[in-house]
């Protein structure tokens, strides 16, 4: 049987364990895995480019479980009423290739996102940091401000959006929170200014310039999340060449991240290098650092495994007949018989009746 977990399910775990806890747990099953990058077989994900978006199929396994994320990126889609991202995900079992959980990943891809920020942030933002620039107001902003205020202590929040509407809304969803101040801001300029980090999380797909390089200052962490597909960027080359580039995986990110503006041999340092501590990844309280994120599989098995484990723990979800269960596995035709289907010499018999019709 495989467990099916809806956008009403996910939404319960949240509601029962509390969003800090949510995002605090998804954070440690997101590191415990890239903890263990060598024990993956891994791949840049696949992609079906059109002139309104993308859709692209995630896949990644250890010896023990498979996952793939089925996701989609259309900016557009507000204007139809539905959402820029749509996704949902398998997570199957290695062994006999059984699908165990068959989930909504549109909610949780917004939680891993941020979740995977702060993970970076820890080891590139300066343990100081305070305050945050919120470049891009839409369906993700929330997540990365409640992850960064919760999870790395950002009190102040500094916000803009070319649609003053979706700051609004924003606002309105972050009203309450304790400890955590919003300031609306009339440009990017403005945000940014006074930011120890600064987020950018826009959809447009397009070589877009969001931060350049008069707005940087000395020891400002870039948590780059909205690039991620050709021909879709938000930094000015020359950000990237003042800071130190970090990415999840360095094969997809030179495809999809602001990297793909730079030459092949621009440096960059894969995040897992930093969590296993081959590498320094903030060395100074001056250096500046940006995670070019586009979104890796590995967080996604990561997120799977998570609500695996949460709707097990609360008996959340249902469960579906999603491959056969069968007496004789090898008598796959006898499932049409056992459901009452007409043999195969009665549907010919009816056929030059119905090419008559």
């Amino acid at each position: 049987m495989t467990r099916f977990l809806s956008p009403s399910d996910v939404s319960h775990i949240v509601a029962i364990q509390g969003l800090p806890q949510v995002l605090r747990q998804m954070a440690r099953y997101i590191e415990e895995d890239f903890l263990r990058w060598q024990d993956f077989d891994k791949s840049a994900r696949t992609a079906a480019h059109s002139a309104r978006g993308v859709i692209e199929l995630m896949p990644i396994a250890d010896a023990n479980l498979y996952s793939f994320k089925y996701v989609n990126g259309h900016p557009a889609n507000t204007a139809d009423g539905l959402p820029t991202v749509m996704a949902f995900g398998t997570l199957a079992e290695v062994s006999t290739g059984m699908p165990l959980l068959l989930s909504e990943l549109t909610l949780t891809t917004a939680l891993r996102t941020a979740a995977t920020s702060v993970v970076a942030a820890r080891r590139l933002a300066r343990q100081d940091a305070s305050t945050m620039a919120l470049i891009g107001n839409g369906a993700q902003a929330e997540f990365q401000a409640l992850a960064f205020h919760y999870l790395l202590g950002i009190r102040t929040l500094r916000v803009y959006d070319v649609d003053p509407g979706a700051t609004r809304k924003l606002t309105r969803n972050l009203q309450g929170i304790a400890d955590l101040e919003i300031v609306p801001c009339a440009s990017t300029v403005e945000a940014v200014r006074g930011a120890d980090i600064v987020t950018t999380v826009t959809a447009d797909k397009a070589y877009a310039t969001i931060i350049t390089p008069d707005m940087l200052a000395p020891g400002m962490h870039l948590n780059a999340v909205g690039g991620d597909c050709p021909g879709k960027t938000e930094l000015h080359p020359d950000v990237l060449r003042r800071g130190s580039v970090f990415v999840e995986y360095e094969p997809q990110s030179r495809i999809e991240g602001d990297c793909q503006q730079m030459p092949a041999g621009f440096a960059v340092t894969e995040l897992w290098q930093v969590l296993e501590g081959r590498v320094p990844g903030r060395t100074d309280a001056s250096q500046i650092t940006v995670f070019d994120s586009v979104g890796f599989a590995l967080e996604d098995y990561s997120a799977l495994r998570y609500l695996r484990d949460s709707a097990a723990q609360l008996d959340l979800g249902q469960t579906l007949d999603l491959v056969p269960r069968q007496a004789d596995p090898k008598d796959l035709f006898g499932l049409l018989r056992g459901a009452g289907a007409a043999p195969a010499g009665a549907a010919a018999a009816i056929e030059p009746e119905a090419a008559t019709a």
